[in-house]
C-alpha cells in the first residue's frame, strides 16, 4: 500500500498546489508557464500510474475488510457513477449543466468517489476513494473563494440545450463502454453482477 500512498500524495499534492495560486505564479515567473505545464503533467502522470501499481498491488495482496457494504450500494453506485461521467463531459461542453454545477469536472469527480466509497468497504478503496472526494471539496471551496467561473464568463448557458444533450449522450456511452468492457479490463474488477 506503500506505492498507493505515494502516488495518491504526488497526483492530488500536485493538483492541489494549484490552490496555492501565489506560490504557482511565483514559480511559474521563475521557470516559465511552459515548464511549469511539463512538470505538472509529468508528476501527475507519475501519481497516477503509482496510484494504479500501488492499488493493483493491494488488491493483488488481498483486501484489508473494513465494513461490509450492502447490495443495494452497489446499485445505486453504477447509478452514480453514470451522472459522474454526464458530469465528466459536461465539463468540456457549454451548456444548462455547466452553468447549474459551475464546476463539472469536481462534481463529477465527488460523485464517483462518493459513489466508489458506499460500495467498496475495504480500506484501500476508503482511502483511495477518500483522499478524492477531500480533494474534490477542497479544490471546490478553493475555486468558489477564487470565483473562477465569474472571472472567466463560463456561467452563462447557451439558448438552447444540444449541448447538454450531447453530455447525456457522450457520458452514458463512455459509461455504458466502461461497465461493459473498460472496468473489467482495466480495472480488472466486474461492476456487472452476472459477470462476477
Amino acid at each position: 500500500m506503500t506505492l498507493l500512498v505515494i502516488g495518491l500524495v504526488l497526483f492530488l499534492g500536485t493538483h492541489s498546489f494549484s490552490m496555492a495560486r501565489e506560490r504557482r505564479a511565483a514559480i511559474i515567473g521563475r521557470i516559465g508557464e511552459g515548464p511549469y505545464k511539463g512538470l505538472y503533467s509529468l508528476l501527475s502522470l507519475a501519481g497516477i500510474v503509482l496510484v494504479s501499481i500501488g492499488y493493483g498491488q493491494y488488491r493483488a495482496g488481498g483486501y484489508i475488510s473494513v465494513w461490509d457494504p450492502p447490495v443495494w450500494t452497489r446499485h445505486l453506485a453504477l447509478l452514480l457513477v453514470l451522472i459522474a461521467f454526464i458530469c465528466f463531459v459536461a465539463a468540456y461542453l457549454p451548456g444548462h449543466i455547466k452553468a447549474r454545477l459551475k464546476h463539472p469536472m469536481l462534481a463529477g469527480v465527488k460523485i464517483w468517489a462518493f459513489a466508489h466509497l458506499i460500495a467498496n468497504g475495504d480500506l484501500g478503496s476508503i482511502l483511495l476513494f477518500g483522499s478524492f472526494l477531500v480533494w474534490a471539496v477542497l479544490a471546490r471551496i478553493s475555486v468558489k473563494r477564487r470565483d473562477v467561473a465569474a472571472q472567466h464568463g463560463g456561467t452563462a448557458a447557451p439558448a438552447g440545450w444540444r449541448n447538454d444533450i450531447l453530455a447525456v449522450a457522450i457520458g452514458a456511452g463512455v459509461y455504458l463502454a466502461f461497465v461493459f468492457w473498460l472496468h473489467p479490463w482495466l480495472i480488472g474488477v466486474s461492476v456487472l453482477p452476472m459477470r462476477a
